[in-house]
């Protein structure tokens, strides 16, 4: 593809990301690091290989792998496959998830995964769907049938204000937590502004420009509030 994908801006070089085809070309265009590329593509093997470097760590009872994304549980069959691989290698795995993905693709990794880390935004239909263009029941089914399946489920509360921030929307996140029996911990995670740089990096527009981060203080109600309600809370994780 060449360079065709670099082309003169009204601020410099800008990127044209449509044409952008095989973004390794450009790991090294740029001495002054730039540009740059994040991410690489590895075989299940290249991994793996990666993974044992560190594997007595991963034995311990507090070591492990954990799987992010974007949304790992999207991922096609070769996701089973390195689930397999760790099981096969006694090597604990979490996975990060939203949950947003259809219930399938999230049953055949329930045996092989040691802890899940679900994302729980809002329970909200509009609201989920007007600042995320998801579908808020899709999560909401699924945490119900996955609950009933797998033992060590934490429910992860990205608090974001304009969004979620409020108490009572809260307590109704806390309050379905707490009807899932099995689960018994959440963790609230206060925005942050750190996506900003990123965005401006892909050339995207960022649609919570010039909002200001969420102090742990603030969430001292909500962790009062779980707590009441006989789930153990924490601030990140």
């Amino acid at each position: 593809m060449g360079n065709s994908a670099l082309k003169p801006g009204e601020n410099g070089i800008e990127i044209d990301r449509i044409a952008l085809k095989n973004a390794e070309i450009f790991t090294d265009v740029c001495p002054a690091r730039a540009i740059t590329v994040s991410g690489e593509e590895k075989s299940m093997n290249e991994i793996l290989f990666e993974i044992e470097k560190d594997l007595p760590f991963y034995r311990r009872s507090e070591g492990g792998v954990t799987l992010s994304g974007g949304e790992p549980l999207s991922q096609g069959p070769e996701l089973v496959q390195l689930l397999q691989e760790f099981k096969r290698k006694e090597i604990n795995v979490s996975i990060e998830t939203s949950l947003h993905v259809p219930w399938e693709d999230i049953e055949r990794c329930i045996s092989l995964t040691g802890t899940i880390l679900a994302d729980l935004k809002h329970t909200d239909s509009e609201k989920f769907k007007k600042f995320t263009g998801g579908d808020a029941l899709l999560v909401l089914n699924n945490l119900v049938k996955l609950s009933a399946l797998h033992d060590n489920i934490i429910i992860r509360v990205p608090v974001i204000p304009d969004f979620n921030h409020t108490l009572s929307e809260m307590r109704e996140i806390i309050d379905f937590t707490v009807s899932l029996k099995k689960i018994r911990e959440i963790h609230f995670l206060p925005y942050h502004t750190l996506g900003n740089e990123k965005y401006k990096m892909l050339g995207m527009q960022y649609c919570l420009d010039g909002m200001k981060k969420v102090e742990e203080s603030e969430l001292v109600e909500y962790i009062k509030y779980a707590e009441s309600a006989g789930l153990k809370a924490k601030i990140g994780g």
